[in-house]
């Protein structure tokens, strides 16, 4: 284990105290987010994606492997990719950003969260317009899915930014995370239809808000 990733926050052993799994500041004010943390922000982000993949699997007849895999590595490159653009986006406003880290921190996150809140209300109330889309596994639609499911992805970059953490490291665990969900997703969503979809994106908003106020709080008053 190198340097970077001691400093990105992870501390072992994870049973010694409740610390290992609280995200603190260093000398320097800088949020440090362990390793638990940043999985269930992984976890959080990929609910979208793995909603789509649900709904996916759901609104076709004949779902294969080749349908899965697709779907998954798709999903799973944009959800990596966008919060290494978010976070060179961050990067370039750092003063301002490291100043306001824990408010921006709790101000992204919460809105993430409250995003896929909302839209997992559209669409229970909605439920006869997901499958409108006859050729789900294209491409095309394929992209645009990826795409569109990871700009969440791209707005945590920029809270990642003023937090010390490895952006290559975190882009590649959100990446992997998304794309093994995804691949059971699309199997999930051929079994049990929209059910899973709606609650594992209630889920994924519930804990983005509270990982924003966790941040915050320890931060800003402990």
């Amino acid at each position: 284990m190198n340097n970077k990733v001691l400093r990105a926050g992870v501390r072992t052993p994870l049973n010694r105290n409740i610390a290992a799994f609280i995200p603190i500041t260093d000398k320097k004010g800088i949020i440090n987010m362990d390793f638990m943390t940043l999985i269930l922000l992984a976890l959080a982000l990929s609910t979208d994606a793995f909603a789509v993949s649900v709904t996916n699997g759901m609104c076709n007849d004949k779902v294969t492997k080749k349908h899965a895999f697709l779907t998954a590595t798709t999903f799973g490159f944009f959800q990596a990719l966008m919060p290494v653009l978010g976070f060179f986006l961050g990067k370039t406003f750092s003063e301002v950003v490291s100043r306001y880290q824990h408010w921006i921190a709790l101000f992204l996150l919460g809105a993430i969260g409250v995003n896929m809140l909302t839209d997992t209300y559209k669409e229970w109330k909605n439920k006869e317009l997901v499958c409108t889309n006859r050729n789900i596994f294209s491409a095309k639609n394929l992209i645009l899915q990826g795409i569109a499911t990871s700009i969440d992805a791209l707005a945590a970059g920029v809270g990642i930014a003023v937090m010390n953490i490895n952006i290559l490291s975190a882009a590649l665990l959100i990446g992997m995370i998304t794309f093994f969900l995804c691949v059971i997703g699309v199997y999930i969503g051929k079994k049990f239809g929209s059910l899973l979809e709606l609650r594992a994106k209630l889920i994924g908003g519930i804990v983005l808000i509270l990982l924003g106020v966790k941040i915050f709080v320890e931060n800003q008053f402990l």
